[in-house]
């Protein structure tokens, strides 16, 4: 897989090395180079791009700026991001906006590889899953992001999902740390098939196999007890008359 990209720094030097990597990884190939995230979103509006290596401050349009002007975009047409920075106070920030990894500079060809190898994996299980039109319950799986990798979660593990502000919480059975990662409720809940899982509360997702009991307002998995919401009610009342 050849994935097209550009590289958008504001700094000469910096960008003359990121193209020279670029240029050195078999696959790569470099559509572009820019030394503001203006220019940069000409080629993003006119060309298929799958991958920026962008730096982060840079005047008119910082990289953070342009990243969030790329979340409109869904699917293939939204390219994913390595930032590459001096500062290493931008990493939540990072995170927030969906990059695949963070470089401090100064880095070396190492580190570079390293990194575009996060995006060919990414890139690679995107395309299995267009073409076997495969959805995460029929693979039995799941990819989620947590930090700057994708892990590989079982579904059949999955207890229940906890949505927070900007983040959700995946509790598994054999361990006692949830998995956390940067996504939403809805988000997550379309992945996983209505047959398996149900929302009951506005920040709960049960998979339904793992309820051990119920009362008029709750769901009990084993000690736990998670509140049905109002909105939520008639559709579990539903699913349980199918068994009573």
């Amino acid at each position: 897989m050849i994935l097209n990209c550009i590289a958008v720094d504001d700094e000469p030097l910096a960008l003359g090395l990121i193209c020279s990597f670029i240029e050195q990884t078999p696959f790569l190939k470099l559509k572009g180079s820019f030394s503001s995230g203006i220019k940069a979103l000409e080629t993003l509006n006119e060309q298929d791009i799958d991958l920026i290596f962008l730096d982060i401050q840079m005047p008119d349009l910082t990289g953070l700026q342009l990243a969030r002007t790329l979340d409109g975009r869904s699917g293939n047409r939204r390219p994913r991001l390595i930032f590459t920075t001096a500062f290493n106070n931008y990493a939540l920030e990072g995170y927030k906006v969906d990059a695949l990894d963070y470089l401090l500079k100064p880095f070396d060809y190492e580190e570079f590889l390293k990194a575009a190898d996060k995006a060919r994996a990414y890139a690679e299980m995107q395309q299995a899953a267009a073409l076997t039109g495969s959805t995460a319950e029929q693979e039995g799986y799941l990819f989620l992001k947590v930090e700057y990798q994708l892990v590989r979660v079982a579904i059949k593990d999955i207890i229940y999902i906890e949505g927070l502000k900007d983040y959700v919480k995946v509790y598994l059975e054999h361990t006692d740390k949830p998995v956390l990662t940067l996504t939403s409720l809805k988000a997550l809940e379309q992945k996983l098939s209505p047959k398996t899982f149900m929302r009951v509360h506005r920040s709960y997702i049960v998979q339904l196999e793992k309820i051990t009991s119920v009362t008029k307002n709750a769901v009990n998995i084993g000690e736990l007890s998670i509140s049905i919401g109002d909105q939520y009610k008639e559709a579990f009342n539903g699913y349980l008359s199918k068994w009573l």
